[in-house]
């Protein structure tokens, strides 16, 4: 069978000393990296050393369990991304359910088969790599995106959506007292895709939106600056326009003709084209159709 890859890193955490070396043996074999540990405090001390790419973890263990390990891991920004899969004898529904609420993404019983547990590994190492590089490439895009939990804790967020964060002095504190308990009763409501909902309890206006619902259930939100112009005034404050030439590229933008353009302000066809004449050359464009394109790209931006 395929196997994961070579460079890949695995942290197995189990008190048996058994259990330890027959799955040790088996993800060797199948050209795996190997780290071991034998209880929780120990596991969370070496993922802070050296990041692993998945963790299996046994639950029951004395001292720190497993329950408790997963929650310390997903607790810490840097080792919440890792999958966690669990390996227990414990088979009520109940423990399974607790383990995935810790932030577990399977759940294993023992005896381990390792053919299946590397089939496991291997789904679950592959949606952890879709998933970083996803967030790589939202990080290089400018955009303020978060993920949430449906519990409205912060799992994720982009540079950009900190920065706003930290204007908006929206610290640690608020978020967890206030921001995510709004957001728990908003997703309890079940929202709409992009449908959006107004923080309160901040001097700062601020906003999120609904972008997707993740696979691992967290979801994706679009942060929005209340303080940020939109529309007509976002082109005058960002084309260097005066009021009536960014009133005018803002319909023009939204599909209208001139003579609609002109209806719509209250002024003559012939004064919108004298505004657009005075346009184009400060957008370095030569005609409606590509003003009309620089507005777009820069409302989409905004959005």
């Amino acid at each position: 069978m395929n196997a994961p890859s070579r460079t890949d890193i695995a942290l197995v955490v189990d008190d048996s000393a058994d259990a330890l070396s027959l799955i040790n043996d088996a993800l060797e074999a199948a050209g795996l990296d190997v780290l071991v540990a034998l209880e929780g405090k120990q596991a969370l001390t070496i993922a802070r050393r050296i990041r692993p790419d998945i963790i299996l973890l046994d639950a029951v263990m004395p001292h720190m369990d497993g329950f408790q390990t997963c929650q310390a891991l997903k607790a810490d920004p840097a080792l919440a991304a890792i999958p966690v899969i669990f390996m227990t004898g414990l088979t009520d529904t109940d423990d399974i359910v607790r383990g995935l609420e810790a932030g577990g993404v399977d759940y294993l019983t023992k005896p381990i088969n390792p053919n299946e547990l590397l089939a496991r590994m291997k789904v679950h190492l592959s949606n952890a790599r879709l998933t970083s590089s996803a967030q790589s490439a939202l990080d290089s895009t400018g955009q303020h995106l978060i993920t949430v939990s449906s519990q409205g804790s912060l799992q994720w967020a982009t540079p950009q959506a900190y920065a706003l964060l930290a204007r908006a002095r929206a610290d640690e504190s608020w978020q967890r007292q206030q921001m995510a308990p709004q957001l728990q009763r908003w997703l309890a409501h079940r929202p709409e895709l992009n449908q959006q909902l107004n923080l309160s309890q901040l001097d700062y206006p601020l906003a999120v939106k609904l972008v997707s619902h993740q696979p691992d259930g967290d979801k994706l939100l679009k942060l929005i600056d209340g303080d940020r112009p939109g529309g007509a005034a976002l082109l005058r404050h960002k084309l260097d326009l005066t009021e009536r030439e960014a009133e005018v590229l803002y319909w023009i933008a939204n599909g209208k003709t001139n003579r609609e353009a002109a209806e719509i302000l209250a002024m003559s066809p012939r004064t919108v084209n004298k505004h657009l004449e005075q346009i184009f050359p400060k957008l370095g464009v030569e005609n409606r159709t590509a003003a009309a394109g620089v507005a777009l790209r820069l409302m989409a931006s905004a959005l």
